[in-house]
């Protein structure tokens, strides 16, 4: 039949898993039947939840008003397409012959299971940047698949926050003392370094860079998952864009606020002499007994600023190139098929900058003020004062000051993550899916 085209071979396995009941590894007649006369229940009963006028067949209206009680936005051509997938004849209405057909052999009776599966083996699910952490489906939680996930992540932050080291340490130091001296050019800020410090000064404060990346993920991915949970209560719906938006921006609040003294000792360590600090340790202390605690945590009020408008746009530009690119090239019918990974990548791209041009005087505050560099910085509005001393200065464009190296860094960092969190992933077992 042509509506079980669209069957993945794992699924087979899994339900053939749950018709074992003896766990024989081997499944009888029987249990066959049984299996298939429970599954068939339970999606009847689904079904007839759905069937909300009672006629005993399901149109596009009901497939969008599903999806909205689920907390899933659908428009009309997504609603038709979703359709056309499980319309066997083509009457442009789902029997439930047609809906058991479908669902037969996918291992869950649960709607939002369904639902998932059945939006998703036309709409992938693409991951969303470091800001909004990604959501893991309750399989995927419980085979430890969410560990691998961060593993791999953030084994390749590390190599890409190393291989991108040097144009970050430039961006550093075009926030904090703009586009004059010794760094008035790339080429000049280059060898100003290292005629300074050698070449291994270029990596100054990637330690500690990379030395975050587990705490502050650890911190973010908790954070989202309690505050997904506090936001849908009893509920089992997938959460709105703006209800993700709000929620990654509540876990990066929590993660910023957890490891922000290492991002100001990092600041600190980019921006070193040579001899200035021996260390991470030692830079800790020198900055606790010359400033006081209160200096781990300079430019915390814009970073925090800056934190919902970044995720806001990112998530929103991310999910409308998704849906661009899908409605201009739907998958065949049956084959599950995800956009290419440069597809994916150049999305992921593209809204993060968004993103990043949303935030970035933020971002170049906060990090001026981490320097603690120059009587401004120490200013009792500091955020408004030292906004106000780069425009009166360099204008509106100074705000901007480090964003080439930034964007310049983009494409490779993007590339050589995916490449080793694809290696890492694959080395640990893990298959997202």
């Amino acid at each position: 039949m042509r509506v079980f085209q669209h069957i993945p071979e794992q699924h087979v396995k899994e339900s053939l898993e749950k018709a074992d009941v003896l766990k024989s590894g081997d499944v009888d007649f029987a249990e066959f039947v049984q299996y298939i006369v429970e599954h068939e229940k339970n999606l009847n009963v689904i079904f007839s939840k759905l069937d909300q006028n009672r006629d005993g067949m399901l149109d596009t209206a009901e497939i969008r008003n599903s999806f909205q009680k689920l907390g899933v936005d659908l428009d009309q051509p997504e609603a038709d397409r979703l359709l056309k997938r499980m319309d066997a004849n083509g009457s442009l209405t789902i029997t439930f012959d047609e809906f058991r057909d479908y669902f037969l052999w996918y291992p869950s009776a649960k709607v939002q299971d369904l639902f998932g599966y059945w939006k998703h083996s036309t709409f992938v699910d693409l991951g969303e940047d470091s800001l909004v952490p990604d959501d893991f489906t309750e399989k995927e939680m419980v085979t430890g698949m969410w560990w691998r996930h961060l593993v791999a992540g953030g084994i390749a932050g590390c190599v890409s926050r190393t291989a991108t080291a040097p144009l970050d340490r430039i961006k550093t130091f075009y926030q904090v003392f703009g586009k004059k001296g010794e760094c008035e050019t790339l080429a000049k800020c280059f060898q100003s370094m290292i005629k300074e410090g050698g070449y291994i000064s270029l990596w100054r404060g990637n330690g500690m860079n990379i030395l975050k990346i587990a705490p502050e993920s650890a911190v973010k991915f908790m954070s989202y998952e309690q505050i997904k949970k506090i936001i849908k209560g009893d509920s089992e719906r997938e959460l709105h864009i703006w209800e993700r938006v709000l929620a990654g921006a509540g876990a990066g609040a929590f993660s910023q606020s957890a490891i922000y003294p290492m991002e100001v000792i990092k600041t600190r360590l980019t921006l070193r002499t040579t001899g200035q600090f021996d260390g991470i340790f030692h830079a800790a202390r020198k900055i606790y007994r010359q400033e006081g605690f209160r200096a781990f945590y300079r430019g915390y009020a814009p970073n925090l600023m800056g934190i919902l408008p970044y995720a806001g746009i990112d998530l929103a530009v991310y999910e409308t190139l998704k849906r661009w690119y899908i409605a201009r090239n739907p998958p065949k019918t049956g084959t599950g098929q995800k956009p290419p990974a440069l597809v994916v990548l150049g999305c992921g791209m593209v809204s993060s900058i968004c993103g990043q041009v949303s935030s970035y005087p933020l971002a170049l505050v906060k990090t001026k003020l981490q320097a603690n560099v120059g009587p401004v910085a120490m200013a009792e509005n500091a955020t408004l004062a030292v906004m106000k001393n780069i425009v009166t200065q360099e204008g509106f464009t100074g705000l901007y000051r480090g964003m080439g190296p930034n964007f310049m860094k983009a494409v490779p960092a993007v590339s050589i993550s995916y490449v080793v969190y694809e290696h890492v992933r694959e080395a640990l077992g893990g298959h997202m899916t």
